[in-house]
């Protein structure tokens, strides 16, 4: 459920979790999963089914979308602006960023877009999951795109187990020294609230997470 609070904005909740106030109603568990799949799909991989052209850095117009899904799916009468904003500023991973009348996706596009996100507090060390058949070649060549335009690295070993746990029960974590792999001119971007993104990581860069043991956690220095 999503709502917003008077005092301290949107939420997902019956109760704002700050003054635990009801606040007021904005969607219900099926809009706000549904209208998330909607946007998710505009701003990553097809505006144009919704007649909207995105710019190059991945923006597209709020007041534009809200016309366009509206007249789409004409349960959405009721859409404004506001509530695909309230959607970003909720978004557990943030994926979405807004700014002034412009919505765009950070990460996970499988369109030509270059967004002009930040470079700067990149963790020392990120992760990558990877099949049990995947790794060995891998660590051979490297990693590139393959469904997406970039590759997507997780802030912790953790975070990409659990990315990884969608396409095999018990991923193997790489892990990117990205420090050093910066030093020397690679560009990584802070793409969502655990997520970064690079055009590749050569392979000299890379290792294999042996075992549970070796996995850092989040207090690691």
């Amino acid at each position: 459920m999503l709502k917003e609070c008077a005092q301290h904005g949107y939420f997902r909740a019956e109760a704002c979790p700050v003054c635990g106030q009801g606040g007021r109603f904005l969607m219900n568990d099926r809009e706000l999963d549904h209208l998330g799949r909607v946007v998710t799909g505009i701003l990553r991989h097809f505006p144009d089914r919704y007649q909207l052209t995105i710019d190059p850095q991945g923006w597209i117009s709020l007041p534009q979308m809200v016309r366009a899904i509206s007249s789409r799916h004409p349960s959405y009468h009721w859409l404004r602006a506001s509530h695909l904003v309230a959607i970003a500023e909720t978004d557990a991973k943030g994926r979405y960023e807004v700014r002034d009348d412009r919505m765009r996706a950070t990460y996970g596009h499988t369109l030509e877009v270059e967004p002009d996100l930040p470079t700067e507090n990149i963790p020392d060390r990120l992760y990558y999951p990877v099949t049990a058949e995947e790794a060995e070649i891998v660590l051979e060549v490297g990693l590139k795109p393959s469904d997406r335009k970039k590759v997507h690295l997780s802030k912790t070993a953790e975070d990409a187990r659990s990315a990884g746990s969608v396409r095999t029960p018990e991923p193997i974590i790489l892990e990117v020294d990205a420090t050093r792999a910066r030093a020397d001119g690679l560009v990584i971007r802070k793409a969502g609230k655990t997520v970064f993104v690079v055009d590749r990581v050569p392979a000299e860069y890379l290792k294999k997470i042996e075992a549970p043991t070796d996995v850092p956690s989040d207090d690691a220095p």
